[in-house]
């Protein structure tokens, strides 16, 4: 397995992480009450925007060939640093 494979292994399995913390907020969120429901629910859609941004920076990195995937590395792990951040920000507020 090449450095490529196993950087797109690495950032599949955090995605699932952050997939797997999410409906664990979503689980909270269900059992809330009706403000807590909504304001816990606008952070789940803020969360799934920039889980969808890595995403989508980690597909350019699939695409991208052998050569310049490396360039590509930067953007991927700054969108992946703002999930993290942001899922911390809903934790400490709603735990």
């Amino acid at each position: 397995m090449g450095l490529k494979e196993a950087y797109q292994e690495k950032m599949e399995a955090k995605l699932k992480e952050w997939t797997a913390k999410m409906n664990e907020l979503k689980a909270k969120a269900d059992q809330a009450t009706a403000d807590a429901k909504v304001k816990m629910y606008q952070e789940i859609d803020d969360l799934k925007a920039r889980k969808a941004a890595a995403q989508q920076k980690l597909n350019e990195i699939k695409a991208a060939g052998a050569e310049n995937w490396e360039s590509l590395k930067s953007g991927t792990e700054k969108a992946m640093e703002e999930v993290k951040s942001t899922w911390e920000k809903i934790k400490k507020k709603f735990s």
